[in-house]
């Protein structure tokens, strides 16, 4: 279970991401209300796989490198206020998993929490993003070659019987890589992949030079 370090945030906004975790049987908060000065002290001693990150309050830009560079292996989620397309490319030039508006949908907050922690990056959906707009997903390396291309299958609509014929294996192990795909992606099932893809959240991009077998 992913556990989640919340950094201290407005009264509001504080409240609705502690409802949010809390519902979700499979995120652990483990501390919030956390001072920019306690983050470091924070993290050292919980080593959460996701801390939230309020943009208003951190000392400066470089406080997410410092942060980045001391904890690799924890995914920093960057929530600020009305963030510019400058503001999303800083943060993630810095070392951010996520940067989003704080009124970015409740639960595309929650799939960014559970992709940050499978190692995804949520990106703006376009170079000049605005509060608000959908985000998509780098992150498709991380995910086999195999799973990529029953991926590419599944959000074109196959069956799974298409999708054992066109790939040349079994209908069983298409259900399998499905389950696979949908545990990283921190859904359950087809459906929820396709809310997923109406929201622009599963546009993936492979690196150059992955296999393909």
């Amino acid at each position: 279970m992913p556990t989640v370090v919340s950094a201290r945030f407005e009264d509001l906004v504080a409240l609705a991401l502690s409802v949010l975790i809390a519902e979700d049987p499979n995120l652990d908060l483990v501390e919030s209300d956390v001072s920019v000065e306690d983050l470091d002290e924070t993290i050292e001693r919980h080593r959460p796989k996701v801390v939230l990150l309020n943009h208003g309050t951190l000392r400066s830009p470089t406080q997410v490198f410092s942060l980045h560079r001391s904890y690799p292996d924890t995914a920093l989620v960057v929530l600020a206020n009305s963030p510019t397309a400058a503001d999303f490319n800083q943060m993630l030039s810095y070392g951010a998993t996520a940067c989003l508006s704080k009124e970015t949908e409740a639960r595309d907050v929650i799939s960014a929490i559970h992709l940050a922690a499978r190692g995804m990056h949520v990106l703006p959906q376009t170079a000049t993003a605005h509060r608000g707009d959908p985000v998509r997903i780098r992150g498709v390396d991380q995910l086999t070659p195999r799973e990529g291309e029953v991926l590419e299958q599944l959000q074109g609509g196959a069956t799974n019987a298409e999708i054992a014929e066109r790939l040349a294996i079994g209908v069983e192990t298409v259900r399998t890589h499905a389950r696979k795909i949908y545990r990283k992606l921190g859904i359950a099932s087809r459906r929820e992949l396709a809310r997923l893809e109406r929201q622009g959240l599963v546009t993936l991009e492979r690196r150059s030079g992955v296999p393909t077998s």
